[in-house]
Formats: structure tokens, C-alpha cells, sequence
């Protein structure tokens, strides 16, 4: 097999079919393949049991199929799985199952490592190797989805693009990924049960509206005024709050999907009412749906620590008094360093 190949799930459908007819086989076996490849999750030529060895062999020979494989896994004492996926060329990644009474929900990755270097981020203290393609991305969701049939006995009801990476910084990959996971004859999932997570690139929210995508997007904030924001987040150095905010109301003026933010509580940094103003102030100017307050989950490189129950309970209660609709999120799989912002294919 010759390592320049084409992946032979970069291929259409038509495509797929006009190669068929090019070796005088009939149209159908295209539609094997498409099979095989997305609905069945096969993970080499040889599983394609309904075609002969001899077409097989010359699937083999012309293509290449570099199936993502699970190289270790994690359950957490409260239900979490996490994974860390082996790419083709050997690099690593991790996605999560987080599974609740009423959903099942995917944490998935959308590169190896990352470029934005977020203070509080395990992720952000690793380079970033490469872009995950697509059908990566998609082979972590079928993974993760197995794995929620397996433990749970029920499919994934809702995937996050919170792992490791910053999914607009991949975007086309990204956009492609989601066009597979949500199509007919690939997950079927809805895209209102997708939610892509960014940093903040402006430029690339505003091209998610004029893409018209059809799934939820929600900005990790962090602290609601530029300083204090730079400090922990560089990309809000080239991404200042008033960007991104006028790059949010585009986005909802295009698509009116769902908006959110996510919010890090760390202890004497940005858990002061007067943080909470200014996050109500931000609050008020994108349509946003949520505000979810997130706990904090040491890494190992970071200064941050959690604040005391009381002051996120203060928090979150100064918010409801001032009708901003927040949810604290308490973090699930910290003993596997499955949690936000744990992920550092520590395995």
C-alpha cells in the first residue's frame, strides 16, 4: 500500500461510483463502501465481508483507511469514560462519555494539542501537532457512541467540541465532521444537539453565520472584561470582548441558534460581585441562552484555585437576582482527569 493513497473516506458517494465503473464493477458496490465506511464503522478492507477477496485486495491497493482505535480507557467512579484515541501516524487524543440520567453526551476532540496556550488549560501547556480531518473527528463520536451502548444500553444524545483544541481553528474539518455525524447515512444525529465550544475567533463565528450552520455555539469566556481576560486567554489580545460580541450577534442575527457561555469560577480572580456585573453587563448584550458556571479542576501547571462552595453559591444566586439564566456545572470524571480542562492524554 503506498502511503500517498487516498483516504478513501475523503471520497463521495459519486465518486465512489465512478471509480466502481472505472474497474468494471457495478454501481451498487459504492454504495457498500459509503457503508462500510460511515454506518458500519469499518475499520479495514477485510471487515467488508459482502465483497469478494479480490475486490477487496484492490481496495487495498489503491486506497488507504486510517481508522481511528482506542488505546486506553477510563471509567470514573461516577459513570465518565474517558479515551485516548490513537491516530494513524500515532498521535493522541481524548474524548469523554458523560453519561446522566437523561443524556448521554461525547466531549470530543478537534486537534492534537493546541495552539491558544489558556493559562488554566491542560491542553493550552501542549503544542498543537495537527488538525484532526474529519473523518477523525467523526470516528471519535462512533467510538464514543459504541461506548454509550455498551455501558448505558443507549445511543449519544448531545456532543460538546470541548476537548482539545480550538474547532475554529480547524474549521473546515470541523464543519465537515458535523455535515457526517448529522446526515442520513452517516450518525443521523440532530445538529441542535451539537454545540461547538471556541476561545473566541471572532472572524470565524461571524463565518459560521454566513455558513448558516445549523448547531449550538458557545463562547469559554472566563472573565467578563478584557484585562483580566488577556491575562489568562492571549487570544483576547487579537479577539477583544467587543469583537466578539458584535461576531456573537451576527451569528444569532444569521442563524438564531442557540448561544451560550462558559464561565471558569477561579477563587479571588473572577468570583467577586463585581465580576459578576460585568458578566451580567455581557450577559445583556448577546442573545444568549445559558450562562454555565463551571468549577474549577486544578492541572498541574496552573496558579488557579477553586473557590469556597459559598462564593459560587453567592455567585450564582447574584445571577438569578439579576435574571441572568446560569446553571453551575459540576464537573464529572476530576479522578481521571477527565474533566474540563483536564485533558492531556495523561492515560
Amino acid at each position: 500500500m503506498k502511503s500517498d493513497n487516498k483516504n478513501i473516506r475523503h471520497l463521495s458517494l459519486p465518486a465512489l461510483q465512478e471509480y466502481f465503473g472505472s474497474i468494471g464493477e457495478k454501481p451498487f458496490r459504492a454504495k457498500q463502501v459509503y457503508e462500510w465506511v460511515w454506518l458500519r464503522h469499518a475499520n479495514s478492507f477485510d471487515a467488508m465481508t459482502n465483497l469478494s477477496k479480490d475486490l477487496r485486495h484492490k481496495l487495498e491497493t489503491h486506497f488507504t483507511l486510517p481508522a481511528v482505535t482506542v488505546d486506553t480507557v477510563q471509567k470514573s467512579t461516577d459513570g465518565t469514560i474517558k479515551s485516548r484515541f490513537r491516530l494513524h501516524d500515532n498521535h493522541l487524543v481524548e474524548g469523554v462519555l458523560i453519561p446522566t440520567d437523561t443524556r448521554q453526551t461525547a466531549c470530543v476532540s478537534s486537534q492534537v494539542g493546541c495552539s491558544l496556550s489558556c493559562k488554566f488549560c491542560a491542553t493550552g501547556y501542549m503544542d498543537r501537532k495537527r488538525n484532526l480531518d474529519y473523518d477523525e473527528i467523526y470516528d471519535e463520536v462512533a467510538l464514543i457512541n459504541q461506548q454509550a451502548l455498551e455501558h448505558y444500553g443507549k445511543k449519544l444524545s448531545n456532543i460538546v467540541f470541548m476537548g482539545m483544541g480550538e474547532p475554529l481553528l480547524n474549521y473546515k474539518n470541523v464543519l465537515q465532521a458535523i455535515e457526517r455525524i448529522t446526515a442520513p447515512d452517516g450518525l443521523g444525529m440532530s445538529p441542535k444537539r451539537i454545540t461547538v465550544s471556541t476561545a473566541g475567533v471572532a472572524k470565524m463565528i461571524r463565518q459560521l453565520g454566513d455558513d448558516k450552520v445549523r448547531f449550538n455555539l458557545a463562547l469559554s469566556l472566563h472573565a467578563a472584561n478584557d484585562k483580566k481576560r488577556s491575562e489568562i486567554m492571549p487570544i483576547n489580545d487579537s479577539n477583544s470582548l467587543k469583537e466578539l460580541i458584535e461576531a456573537l450577534n451576527y451569528f444569532y442575527k444569521a442563524t438564531e441558534n442557540e448561544i451560550s457561555f462558559e464561565y471558569i469560577l477561579f477563587k479571588d480572580f473572577n468570583d467577586s460581585k463585581a465580576d459578576a456585573d460585568e458578566l451580567i453587563k455581557i450577559y445583556r448584550q448577546v442573545p444568549a441562552d445559558l450562562v454555565n458556571i463551571i468549577e474549577y479542576n486544578p492541572i498541574d501547571n496552573a496558579r488557579f484555585q477553586k473557590p469556597e462552595a459559598q462564593t459560587a453559591e453567592e455567585f450564582m444566586a447574584y445571577l438569578g437576582k439579576n435574571r441572568v439564566n446560569a446553571r453551575l456545572r459540576r464537573s464529572r470524571g476530576k479522578d481521571i482527569d477527565a474533566a474540563c480542562g483536564q485533558l492531556a492524554n495523561k492515560g
